[in-house]
């Protein structure tokens, strides 16, 4: 009877060490989008019938998607369940998109795509040592601001052809923490659903993003 109260002390004095090494921190992220469409295989692919009747595929080549800088801010909760894993679900603003550049002999027409995204997340944080770590996790993105597109050439905008509001996404990336607030955090994120239908392919979102983040101390 004593050793079987020796162990069930020992146990007990286990689970409240562990249960003590679980902490939560909220925090704040910001800081810079790089952004564009991913265009599919079937992005400069068009078709049409002859006169005969038949359908023929063409090729375009003039027209390529380029890189859109934009912002993101945002909020985190940090659930520090042991040494080494965290479980950080986050809620995000994004301004997203890209640039499409259209060549027509030596005259090229840019025009800019434009959406924003309030973006809700389950990141997993797998932390190496005091200073670095990886996180991988899905997202779900809803648009915010009706996605349009300009022409720089003009002041006109047009709304995207069946646009589609929701993008789910995979981010990864790494982190380093210069101090156990301040932390520098580089990501990419992919996603999976095609932003609107053009020249019969599916573009998608791919963002690249560079920013700082910091978490508050609670008590």
């Amino acid at each position: 009877m004593k050793k079987l109260f020796i162990v069930a002390i020992i146990a007990l004095l286990g689970i409240t060490q562990n249960q003590a090494q679980v902490t939560f921190k909220p925090g704040l992220r910001g800081g810079v989008n790089f952004s564009h469409f991913a265009s599919g295989n079937d992005y400069n692919t068009s078709y049409y019938y002859d006169n005969n009747g038949n359908y023929v595929q063409t090729t375009n080549n003039n027209d390529d998607f380029k890189a859109k800088t934009d912002f993101y801010v945002g909020f985190y909760g940090a659930l520090h369940l042991t040494k080494y894993y965290t479980l950080q679900p986050e809620i995000n603003y994004s301004n997203q998109g890209s640039y499409l550049d259209s060549r027509n002999g030596n005259v090229v027409t840019r025009t800019k795509f434009d959406v924003s995204y309030l973006s809700i997340g389950i990141l997993n944080k797998f932390t190496f040592t005091d200073k670095f770590n990886f996180h991988v996790g899905p997202t779900l993105d809803f648009v915010v601001d009706k996605t349009k597109f300009t022409n720089e050439n003009s002041d006109d905008f047009f709304l995207f052809p069946s646009s589609n509001d929701v993008d789910l996404t995979l981010t990864a990336g790494f982190g380093y923490n210069f101090t156990k607030n301040f932390g520098l955090e580089a990501r990419v994120k992919k996603g999976f659903i095609s932003v609107y239908d053009f020249n019969n392919s599916n573009p998608k979102n791919v963002v690249f993003q560079l920013g700082v983040t910091y978490t508050f101390d609670i008590k």
